[in-house]
C-alpha cells in the first residue's frame, strides 16, 4: 500500500495513472473486479470503493450491467461568441458554409455534423428570463427549446424565449429549423442591435444531466444572451447549457 493512502485510494490512484498515460483509453473497459481482486489482494467491496472514487471524479462511467468504462473524450466545439449571430456574418452567408442556422453552420465549418431536436410552446418563462425580457407577471413567452447534437452526440441545450406578442404568426412558431437572410427576427422587422451576455458555471440539474448524457462530476456553463433593438427593447433571451467537457468559448475584445 502506498504511504498515506487507503486501499481504495490506492486502487483509484493506479487506475487514474493508467488513464492519464493512455494505457486505459477512453471507452476502454476497466479490468474486471475478479482480476483486480487477484492483482491487489483486496476484497470486492474495497475494489468497488476504489472504482467509485473515479466515478465520482467523472473519469469512469458505469455501462450496462456491471461494466465500468473509461470516460470518452468529446472533441471540443469552439464558439467565437464575438462573431456568432453577428449581422455581418448573416449578410455574408454563403450557401453550404455560413447560411441558415448559425450554430449548425459553425459546427459544419469544423467538419462535424449538426442536428437539432426542436419543440415550440407558449410558456410562463423562468423568473430570470422574465426579468431579461421585461415581461409583466402575467406575460407569456414563446419558447423554442433545442437539444443540439454533434455527430449524433448530445452537446448542448439552447432555449430561446420571445415575448409572445412579438413573434405570434412568424416562422419562429414553427417546430423546425428556420432561417432567413439577416436572421429570422430581422426578417419580420425585429432587428437586434446589441446583446447582453451573462455566463455562470454550475453543476447540472438531473434533467440536464440525463438529456445530455453527462457523466458524474461534469459542470456546465449557463450562457444567457439577451438581444435588444435600437431603442433598448428586449426581443429575445436565449439560455444555452454547455457541458464543460465538450466546449471551448472564445471572445475577441478590443482595448478601446
Amino acid at each position: 500500500m502506498r504511504r498515506g493512502m487507503t486501499k481504495a485510494q490506492e486502487i483509484a490512484y493506479d487506475l487514474r495513472e493508467q488513464i492519464s498515460s493512455g494505457a486505459l483509453a477512453g471507452g476502454a473497459a476497466l479490468p474486471s473486479e475478479s482480476k483486480m481482486m487477484s492483482e491487489y489482494g483486496y476484497s470486492r467491496e474495497t475494489i468497488r470503493a476504489g472504482v467509485r472514487l473515479l466515478i465520482d471524479e467523472g473519469l469512469v462511467v458505469a455501462g450496462q450491467g456491471q461494466g465500468k468504462y473509461v470516460r470518452e473524450d468529446y472533441p471540443p466545439v469552439v464558439w467565437n461568441w464575438s462573431t456568432l449571430e453577428s449581422r455581418s456574418r448573416h449578410a455574408n452567408a454563403v450557401e453550404g458554409q455560413t447560411a441558415g442556422d448559425q450554430w449548425a453552420s459553425a459546427v459544419t465549418e469544423e467538419g462535424k455534423t449538426p442536428r437539432q431536436e426542436i419543440t415550440v410552446s407558449i410558456v410562463e418563462p423562468p423568473a430570470h428570463v422574465r426579468e431579461c425580457l421585461g415581461l409583466s407577471p402575467a406575460g407569456l413567452a414563446v419558447a423554442r427549446k433545442r437539444v443540439r447534437y454533434v455527430d449524433n452526440r448530445p452537446y448542448a441545450l439552447a432555449d430561446s424565449y420571445f415575448p409572445q406578442e412579438l413573434v405570434t404568426g412568424t416562422p419562429l412558431m414553427e417546430p423546425r429549423d428556420v432561417s432567413a437572410p439577416g436572421g429570422v427576427l430581422a426578417s419580420v422587422g425585429l432587428v437586434q442591435a446589441k446583446y447582453r451576455d451573462e455566463i455562470s458555471v454550475r453543476m447540472p440539474t438531473r434533467q440536464e444531466a440525463e438529456t445530455l448524457a453527462l457523466p458524474a462530476a461534469t459542470p456546465v456553463a449557463e450562457h444567457t444572451r439577451t438581444g435588444y433593438d435600437a431603442t433598448g427593447r428586449p426581443l429575445r433571451c436565449m439560455v444555452t447549457i454547455l457541458p464543460g467537457d465538450r466546449h471551448k468559448i472564445l471572445y475577441e475584445v478590443t482595448t478601446d
